[in-house]
């Protein structure tokens, strides 16, 4: 049955691929506009219309979002987000998942795509995991949006999960931010993406259904920098718990499941 859907799956990701380039080439000219505006203003514009980019993709592919929300959720407030990386579309469930000013924290090989490129370094603060300096950079950056009142999001785990695990290991780069700008830390689980686009091909796209769970805020008021590989492990049994629990998808997973 497997080998009678691999023509299909590759035809779906085809004309999924040709949908997505469609419209980020219909937002680019808006996308140079507003980088006219500067990094704060007009990034805010720019991951506006990725999350335009986004809403009109899954449409056209698809794929719908269903939102869970375990706690109530104030917008009005920068948090820093925590979500699990499994796929590369988690790109594109980035603007689904957060409708408030925020700045994602993306590898800095991505801005090189042509086209693509332009509206990925203006919409996110980029980093360079080969330079020292370079990281550094970064995470002053991430605390000066957070004092402007921008959440900021990171991808703990750094890099795709590849293991049999929920979750692979975190760095301490997030938890440091939120204990230095006692900003409070903000779970946020992608549990289908996995299942949608699995990593290992992108001609393996299915559509359906792509859940995302947000956790309630974690306050570090409590924490120092003494304390951070306590908190670090406090969020990671957390999302490690309830990844198992909403029967998300990696590795080891059924795609079916």
């Amino acid at each position: 049955m497997k080998i009678l859907l691999r023509p299909l799956h590759w035809i779906y990701s085809v004309y999924a691929f040709i949908t997505f380039v469609a419209v980020m080439l219909l937002i680019f000219p808006f996308a140079i506009i507003g980088a006219m505006f500067g990094k704060i203003k007009g990034g805010n514009f720019i991951f506006m219309l990725c999350r335009l980019w986004a809403d009109i993709w899954f449409f056209l592919i698809f794929i719908w979002h269903k939102k869970i929300f375990e706690a109530p959720h104030d917008k009005s407030k920068p948090f820093i987000f925590v979500s699990n990386h499994i796929s590369y579309l988690d790109a594109a469930i980035i603007p689904k998942a957060y409708r408030q000013p925020i700045r994602p924290l993306g590898k800095v090989e991505m801005s090189k795509v042509p086209v693509f490129g332009f509206i990925y370094r203006n919409a996110i603060v980029t980093v360079d995991r080969s330079s020292a300096t370079n990281r550094a950079n970064s995470i002053r950056i991430l605390k000066s949006l957070i004092k402007k009142g921008i959440s900021v999001m990171v991808f703990p785990e750094g890099t795709f999960n590849m293991t049999t695990k929920p979750l692979k290991d975190f760095y301490d780069g997030a938890f440091r931010v939120a204990i230095e700008t006692q900003t409070p830390l903000k779970p946020v689980l992608f549990l289908d993406a996995y299942r949608r686009m699995p990593y290992e091909s992108l001609l393996r796209m299915s559509p359906g259904i792509c859940r995302i769970v947000y956790l309630d805020e974690i306050k570090v008021d409590s924490y120092n920098l003494t304390d951070l590989q306590d908190l670090k492990n406090h969020v990671y049994q957390l999302m490690e718990k309830k990844l198992v629990e909403y029967k998300a998808a990696w590795r080891n997973t059924s795609l079916n499941d």
